[in-house]
């Protein structure tokens, strides 16, 4: 055994993590630094993070799967956007449904004695893993997108525009829809169909004008991509959002310079939601030498600890 070629591979060593009272979440993150396995991955990914927010020229994209906004992280999502951490949101229906629900003032539930499913049918109660949500809210929420989609013009619409006028017409301000109306930051759905608030459109318009354009986002979204002197991405699990982020940069001479996943899926199916984001460097999607990194781990429980490290860090710098 070459003991001395061995020596000058192995260079950084494993560093415990010690924690003491009274740590802020970036002091954590911090030790992590030092740690391997998940603990390591996610203080890779706050630094990553914190370089891609701290960058003036880099355009930060975000794609939001998952059920992330009826299990509570909406008010995060919503700020990143109002702070300017969000340029481009990339998102799946069904988080929209649920922000708009919320911004509505109904509730989603977390009331650990509702497990039989059936007997949640006959309540009239849904269930969203350990969240849950009456029928009823749905009826309201049909009533409020028919006002909404009655008020729109009858000229042809982009789903990007749609969305900009159901957050016109929210007044909840932590929702996602009206925060991004109210800064100008585009929010993207291409498969908005594949939702209560798709749903409702194909109902409204059995009976009444709406021309809504699948693709007429396509080139807006595309000059954004194109524009940008850099890009950064964070991903909320993988799907549509994920995909409909990377494959622009198939259209454009530029790949993405920063890329994080955070995800509970597996590469091993070959499935676009566990892909690693080393996969995407052999489509060019993702730079050569950009700076990835993909966190195994549960993303309620990551992505709050990535932004408050990530907003202290931010915060010293201005101070």
């Amino acid at each position: 055994m070459d003991f001395q070629a061995s020596a000058k591979k192995l260079t950084t060593s494993v560093k415990s993590a010690k924690i003491v009272p009274n740590m802020t979440v970036d002091d954590l993150v911090t030790e992590y630094g030092g740690c391997a396995f998940g603990a390591g991955r996610l203080a890779e990914a706050v630094n990553i993070y914190y370089e891609m927010l701290a960058s003036e020229k880099t355009t930060k994209f975000f794609g939001l799967a998952g059920a992330m906004t009826p299990a509570g992280m909406k008010i995060i999502i919503a700020d990143l956007i109002r702070d300017g951490h969000i340029d481009v949101l990339v998102t799946t229906g069904a988080n929209m449904v649920h922000d708009t629900v919320e911004a509505l003032g109904l509730h989603h539930y977390k009331d650990t004695d509702c497990s039989n499913d059936i007997q949640l049918r006959h309540e009239c109660i849904n269930r969203i893993y350990d969240v849950y949500l009456p029928d009823q809210h749905f009826a309201d929420l049909e009533e409020f997108l028919h006002r909404v989609y009655a008020g729109l013009p009858e000229e042809k619409l982009s789903i990007r525009q749609v969305l900009t006028e159901i957050g016109n017409n929210l007044d909840d301000e932590s929702s996602i829809l009206k925060t991004a109306a109210d800064m100008g930051v585009p929010i993207y759905c291409p498969a908005l169909q594949d939702s209560v608030i798709g749903l409702q459109a194909w109902l409204y318009q059995e009976g009444n004008p709406l021309h809504v354009d699948a693709f007429a986002d396509m080139h807006e979204y595309m000059e954004i991509c194109s524009e940008a002197e850099s890009a950064g991405v964070l991903l909320l699990g993988g799907g549509v959002p994920k995909n409909y982020i990377l494959q622009s940069m198939l259209v454009t001479p530029k790949s993405f310079d920063y890329a994080i996943q955070l995800t509970m899926d597996r590469p091993e199916t070959g499935g676009l939601s566990g892909a690693t984001l080393d996969e995407a460097k052999s489509w060019g999607k993702v730079g050569e030498n950009a700076k990835s990194v993909t966190v195994y781990a549960d993303a309620t429980i990551t992505l709050p600890i990535m932004v408050a490290a990530v907003r202290t860090r931010l915060l010293k710098d201005v101070i």
